[in-house]
C-alpha cells in the first residue's frame, strides 16, 4: 500500500504541533488555594499523640523532636541524600541498553551501482534493494568505559559526605530546639504560676482605681492627690499587663515548638526547678571537646573530602579512556544473511587539548584547599569565642538569678509587713497595692532569671556540639518513651562532660509537715471574739512557704514538721504585743531551731489582721528556717524581731 504525501497534510500537521506549543500561564485559581491550604492544615497536626496530662520539661523537648516541622524538614533532607547516596552508586555499574522497534516505509529501498572508473551503470541501471519496507529490529548492548566509573566512583564518594553533612545539620537543629525548649518552658512555668494571682492583683488595682475616680467626684480627695493616686495605679497596671505578655507569649512560643494547634488548651507540670549547675572552671576542656565535637566543623572536614575527591575526579578526566562495548543485535530482513549477529569492540581515547588545562586546573584546586583552610580556622575561631562567650553569659545569668531569688524574697517581706501595717491603719491601701505589685514583679523576675539561666546553659550545652540524641532512630517511639530517653541522655551527657561544675543553688529542702497552733491569748473573748486558725490563715502560710520553694507535705509519719505558734496577750494600753514562734522539730520530737517574731497590733483582732501578722511572721524567718532544713548553721538572732 502506498501513502500519498499532500502539501495540505504536512502544513495541518505543523500547525498542531506549534499550537501544541504555545503554553500560556494559567494562575492557581481560588478554590485550588482553599484546598491546598485545607490540606496542609490537616497534615501538619496529624499523627500526634494527645495530651493526656501535664507536660513536663522531658515531654515537651520529646514532642518538639517528634512533631516540630523544622525538624522534620532536616530529616527529610537526610532520606533525600541517603536515595541519592545510594542511586549514585549504581553509576558505577555497565551500561546495557535493550532495544527492540519496528520500521515502515511506502516504497521500496533500492539503489543502483556505477563504476567509478569508467563511469558506466552497472547491471542496466536498473534498481536493486536489500531491505524489506518493513521489519523488526532488536537488540541489546554492553558498555563499560574506565573513565566513566572512575568519575561515577569519586561522584559517589562526594554524595556520600553530603549526606554526612546533612547528617550534621540535623544534630544541629535537634540542638536549636533544644536551647528554644529550655527558655520558652520555663518562661512558660512562669506564666502559668503566677496567671492567677497577677489577674486578681489586676483586678484589685483596677477596683482601687475605680474608688479612688468615685472618690475624686465626690471631692473626698484633692485632685492633685487624686490624679497622682490614680497615675501610680495605672503605672501599676502597665507593669504587671508588660510582664504578663512577656511570660504569656514564651507559652504561645512552647506550642508552636511542639507543634501543638492553636486554641488547644494544656498545662505545664509545676516540678521544682532543678538546680544549675556552676560555672565551668575547665575551659580550655571545654573548648577541646568543641574543637572535637561541633558540628559546623565536623561539616567542614566533610566538605575538604568532597574539595579532595573533586579535585581527583578532575586530575582523572586528564587521563586516556578506554571503552568495552559488546552488541547482539537481531533484524527480521530476509534479505540479510545472517539475521542475528554480535559485534564488540574496545577502544582507547586521550583528549590531548585537556592536558592544556592541567596548570590552571591544579592552581584552582589549590585555591579551594585554602579556602576551605581558612574556613575552618575563621569557624574554629568562631566557635572557641561562642564558648567563652556561652560560659560569661552563663555566669552572669547566675549571678542574676542570685539577685532575683533575693529581691523576690526581700519583697515578699515587705509585700507582709505593709499588710500588716494596713490593718493597723499605719499605712493606705496605696502602699499596699504598691508592695503587692513590686513582689508580683519581683517573682516574675526571678521566673524570667530562672529562664535565661537555663536558656544560657543551653547556649554551652550546643556551643560544645554535645549531642541531644545519639539515636537517629525515634520515630517508632512514644512521647513518654522518647521523654525517658532524652532525660536518661541529657543527664549522662551532662555528667560526663561538666564532671568539675559545683551546683548553683542550695539542694532542694526536704519535706515538712506545716502545723499552725494557738497560743497565749487566742482562746480569749474581746469583743467579737478573736479569730482563731482557719483555712485562709493556713492556706496564706503555705502560699508564702511554697512561694519560696518549700516542700510541705500533708501526710502523716515520720519527717520533720514545720510549727508556728501564734500569741496575742492584750496589752495595758489596748494593744497586743502580738507573738509568732517557729520552731522546726525532728522526726523524734527534738527540736531542730527556734525563732521568734514580735509586733504590735490593735486589740480587736480581725482575720484579716492575724492573716497579714502570720504572712510578715513567715517572711522575716525565710532564711532562717531553710538553714535548718539544710541542716547547716543559720544566723539566728537571739533578739526578737
Amino acid at each position: 500500500m502506498k501513502i500519498a504525501y499532500r502539501p495540505q497534510c504536512l502544513i495541518a500537521l505543523t500547525a498542531a504541533v506549534l499550537a501544541g506549543c504555545a503554553v500560556t500561564p494559567q494562575p492557581m485559581t481560588q478554590e485550588a488555594v482553599r484546598e491546598r491550604v485545607q490540606a496542609d492544615q490537616s497534615r501538619i497536626y496529624s499523627n500526634q499523640e494527645e495530651i493526656a496530662a501535664p507536660i513536663g520539661f522531658d515531654e515537651a523537648l520529646a514532642r518538639a523532636l517528634k512533631y516540630n516541622l523544622d525538624y522534620r524538614l532536616k530529616v527529610m533532607e537526610s532520606a533525600v541524600n541517603i536515595s541519592m547516596a545510594e542511586l549514585s552508586r549504581y553509576d558505577m555499574l555497565p551500561n546495557i541498553l535493550v532495544s527492540a522497534g519496528y520500521m515502515a516505509r511506502n516504497n521500496d529501498a533500492g539503489s543502483t551501482s556505477y563504476d567509478v572508473v569508467t563511469g558506466q551503470d552497472l547491471w542496466g541501471g536498473n534498481p536493486t534493494s536489500s531491505q524489506e519496507r518493513r521489519r523488526r529490529i532488536a537488540g541489546a548492548e554492553f558498555s563499560w568505559s574506565i573513565l566513566d566509573f572512575g568519575v561515577s566512583y569519586y561522584r559517589a564518594r562526594q554524595q556520600a559526605d553530603q549526606l554526612l553533612i546533612s547528617e550534621e545539620r540535623r544534630k544541629r537543629v535537634m540542638q536549636t530546639i533544644t536551647e528554644d525548649i529550655r527558655s520558652a518552658y520555663w518562661r512558660a512555668v512562669g506564666a502559668q504560676r503566677l496567671t492567677q494571682q497577677t489577674e486578681n492583683l489586676i483586678e484589685r488595682v483596677r477596683a482601687t482605681l475605680e474608688r479612688s475616680q468615685e472618690a475624686e467626684k465626690k471631692g473626698l480627695l484633692p485632685p492633685r492627690e487624686a490624679l497622682n493616686y490614680q497615675r501610680q495605679l495605672l503605672d501599676a497596671l502597665g507593669l504587671l499587663a508588660t510582664r504578663r505578655q512577656e511570660l504569656e507569649y514564651a507559652k504561645h512560643e512552647l506550642a508552636a515548638l511542639m507543634n501543638i494547634p492553636p486554641g488547644t488548651a494544656f498545662t505545664l507540670r509545676e516540678d521544682d526547678e532543678p538546680a544549675l549547675m556552676g560555672v565551668p572552671a575547665n575551659v580550655g576542656e571545654l573548648e577541646d571537646f568543641a574543637l572535637n565535637r561541633r558540628s559546623e566543623l565536623r561539616e567542614e572536614d566533610y566538605r575538604r573530602r568532597i574539595t579532595a575527591a573533586d579535585a581527583r575526579r578532575q586530575l582523572l578526566s586528564l587521563l586516556p579512556n578506554l571503552s568495552l562495548s559488546a552488541n547482539a543485535q537481531y533484524d527480521t530482513n530476509r534479505y540479510l544473511y545472517n539475521n542475528n549477529w554480535l559485534d564488540s569492540s574496545l577502544r582507547a581515547s586521550f583528549n590531548l587539548m585537556r592536558l592544556a588545562s592541567l596548570p590552571a586546573m591544579n592552581k584552582s584546586q589549590k585555591a579551594q584547599e585554602q579556602l576551605d583552610d581558612a574556613r575552618r580556622l575563621a569557624l574554629s575561631m568562631a566557635v572557641l569565642t561562642q564558648v567563652r562567650v556561652a560560659l560569661e553569659r552563663y555566669r552572669m545569668s547566675l549571678n542574676e538569678l542570685d539577685v532575683a531569688r533575693e529581691s523576690s524574697r526581700v519583697d515578699q517581706r515587705l509585700l507582709s509587713f505593709s499588710k500588716a501595717a494596713l490593718v493597723t491603719r499605719m499605712e493606705s491601701e496605696m502602699d499596699l497595692v504598691r508592695a503587692e505589685v513590686r513582689a508580683l514583679n519581683s517573682d516574675y523576675q526571678r521566673h524570667l532569671a530562672y529562664a535565661r539561666a537555663q536558656a544560657a546553659f543551653g547556649r554551652i550545652y550546643n556551643s560544645i556540639g554535645l549531642e541531644v540524641l545519639p539515636d537517629e532512630d525515634f520515630e517508632h517511639l512514644s512521647v513518654s518513651e522518647l521523654a525517658v530517653r532524652l532525660a536518661s541522655h541529657l543527664h549522662q551527657a551532662e555528667t560526663e562532660t561538666f564532671p568539675k561544675l559545683a551546683v548553683f543553688a542550695a539542694p532542694p529542702l526536704p519535706s515538712v509537715r506545716l502545723a499552725i497552733t494557738a497560743g497565749e491569748g487566742m482562746g480569749e473573748k474581746v469583743g467579737e471574739g478573736l479569730p482563731g486558725i482557719d483555712d485562709k490563715l493556713y492556706a496564706a502560710v503555705r502560699q508564702t512557704l511554697e512561694r519560696n520553694q518549700f516542700k510541705l507535705t500533708d501526710a502523716p509519719g515520720e519527717g520533720m514538721t514545720l510549727q508556728l505558734a501564734l500569741n496575742l496577750p492584750l496589752a495595758a494600753d489596748g494593744t497586743r504585743k502580738a507573738s509568732a514562734v517557729w520552731t522546726l522539730r525532728g522526726a523524734d520530737g527534738a527540736v531542730i531551731g527556734s525563732e521568734t517574731y514580735r509586733s504590735v497590733l490593735p486589740a480587736h483582732v480581725t482575720a484579716r489582721i492575724l492573716a497579714a501578722f502570720a504572712e510578715a511572721a513567715t517572711s522575716a524567718h525565710l532564711t532562717t528556717i531553710q538553714g535548718w532544713l539544710h541542716q547547716r548553721p543559720s544566723p539566728q538572732a537571739t533578739g526578737d524581731k
